[in-house]
């Protein structure tokens, strides 16, 4: 797949994936997964799911968090599949998007981890610079989308 990202909103009929940088005061939380990766909260949009009630439920099941504050959407990674049929029936095909937005965070139980979700370890806030150099173990992308969600933040 080519996956773009644009600060452009998504339309919401296209959003197939949602993950939510969370912050504790100064820190980003991450959460570690059995793969021994540095994520950020998110993960695939059931049928008919709106998008705060995906973030709700997203956050509770690999961080055990919920929102303190309004969800900030920072862009998408725009997709076009080339497989013949969607993910998930219900899910748009061959385009959609992968939203990313950001939000502040209360850290209050440990993970339900879903049996058919990753399977959460470890949940952390960690300092921005260290967020930087653990989140690299899902993708080089992840440093630039850390640092647009704290700019963001920091001007909003």
């Amino acid at each position: 797949m080519d996956v773009p990202f644009s600060t452009d909103p998504p339309p919401d009929e296209l959003i197939t994936n949602i993950h939510v940088v969370c912050f504790v005061d100064d820190r980003i939380v991450l959460c570690r997964d059995d793969r021994d990766a540095w994520l950020v909260p998110g993960g695939t949009r059931e049928a008919g799911e709106a998008i705060e009630d995906c973030v709700i439920r997203e956050l509770r099941e690999e961080a055990g968090a919920r929102l303190a504050g309004p969800l900030r959407w920072l862009g998408a990674h725009y997709a076009t599949s080339d497989r013949p049929t969607p993910y998930r029936e219900w899910q748009p095909h061959p385009h959609k998007a992968w939203l990313w937005c950001s939000a502040e965070v209360v850290l209050g139980g440990a993970p339900t981890n879903p049996d058919d979700a990753e399977q959460i370890l470890e949940v952390r806030a960690w300092p921005f610079d260290e967020a930087i150099r653990l989140a690299a173990t899902d993708g080089a992308h992840m440093a630039e989308l850390l640092g647009l969600a704290a700019e963001l933040r920091g001007a909003g």
